[in-house]
């Protein structure tokens, strides 16, 4: 592997699709949909685009990174279909990252051994603290993610806030989820997609909620989470790629009668 690769980020898991473009895991420039639910429309041009501004060809990307899931069905094929192409043209290197985990990443940064810490101190430092990324899987279910700051080490060589997830992504309903992380006298933080209409589905007195502009993941954390993947290797076969669903997509079945 190349110190310093071309890479290409892709972001349509969620309602608002980025793309962004690095070197070497920082991010050289990132562009966000112009509307939500406009992947397919949009992904191609602002590729193009941001290439363009920084006179480069397709030819020169190495590795495609992506939100692999779970999330949108038809996003995520988008995503999925776009690696596969530049694998097959251009023999680039592929990285899936879990959407929650990029949707958390706006405020903890991932770090090694899957253990985030405190961004630019947007979650009070309390010393107990946790984080749900929230996004709709319809049908009244979430997926959801939770991640807890480190009781036994509070903080990492940087002196920043360390956190573990702590609950795998997983399908819940609000109320399954309050049940569960909104019961003690123990804060938990929410953002993701998924609050946009049920925010008040969400409601307790232990929940906090974090500004709408944390709430979408982004290509640009794409990028940082999947560089960190690929220094050690993590690449997915493209040929056995498939996005993590979590679920299946619902199938409807016409009648010939």
């Amino acid at each position: 592997m190349k110190k310093k690769p071309l890479i290409l980020a892709v972001e349509t898991s969620s309602r608002t699709g980025s793309v962004a473009i690095g070197l070497n895991g920082k991010t050289l420039g990132e562009t966000v949909f112009s509307a939500p639910l406009s992947h397919s429309a949009e992904i191609f041009p602002a590729i193009s685009e941001l290439l363009d501004q920084f006179n480069l060809k397709p030819s020169q990307i190495e590795h495609v990174y992506i939100s692999g899931g779970p999330g949108s069905f038809t996003g995520l094929r988008i995503a999925t279909t776009l690696a596969k192409i530049m694998q097959l043209a251009h023999d680039v290197k592929i990285v899936t990252v879990d959407t929650l985990d990029v949707a958390a990443a706006n405020v903890i940064d991932l770090i090694p051994e899957n253990t985030l810490s405190a961004a630019n101190h947007k979650i009070p430092s309390t010393g107990d603290q946790r984080v749900a990324a929230i996004l709709d899987a319809k049908r009244g279910q979430f997926f959801i993610a939770v991640y807890e700051q480190d009781k036994d080490e509070q903080q990492d060589s940087a002196g920043r806030d360390v956190w573990k997830k702590i609950l795998p992504d997983c399908l819940m309903t609000p109320s399954q989820f309050l049940d569960r992380f909104a019961c003690d006298d123990k804060p938990i933080w929410l953002l993701g997609d998924g609050l946009l209409y049920y925010k008040d589905k969400f409601q307790a007195d232990n929940v906090r909620f974090f500004d709408e502009k944390y709430w979408s993941p982004r290509a640009g954390k794409v990028l940082l989470l999947g560089r960190q993947m690929a220094l050690k290797e993590q690449f997915a076969d493209a040929l056995m790629l498939t996005p993590n669903y979590l679920r299946k997509p619902d199938v409807t079945i016409k009648s010939s009668l």
